[in-house]
């Protein structure tokens, strides 16, 4: 995993692992979501890659578009 930037300083999220056709985003308390081209829609998925890489609205954009759109909780 990669070690999220968290520019804000306010981010739930800490980490992240990009694939090309899904995202693994960790939380602060451990949990560990997969989000698919399928399941987050291929738009999305693309944004919360940008969105990781750039270190800063990842959390919020899950948040505010993907919400509930993961595949799976890895931990």
């Amino acid at each position: 995993m990669t070690p999220y930037k968290n520019l804000s300083r306010t981010s739930g999220v800490v980490a992240y692992e990009i694939a090309p056709d899904s995202i693994a985003v960790e939380f602060e308390d451990g949990a560990i979501y997969l989000y698919t081209a399928e399941s987050a829609g291929r738009s999305d998925l693309e944004n919360m890659k940008d969105l990781a890489a750039a270190g800063l609205g990842l959390s919020t954009f899950i948040v505010r578009h993907v919400r509930m759109g993961y595949t799976a909780r890895l931990r």
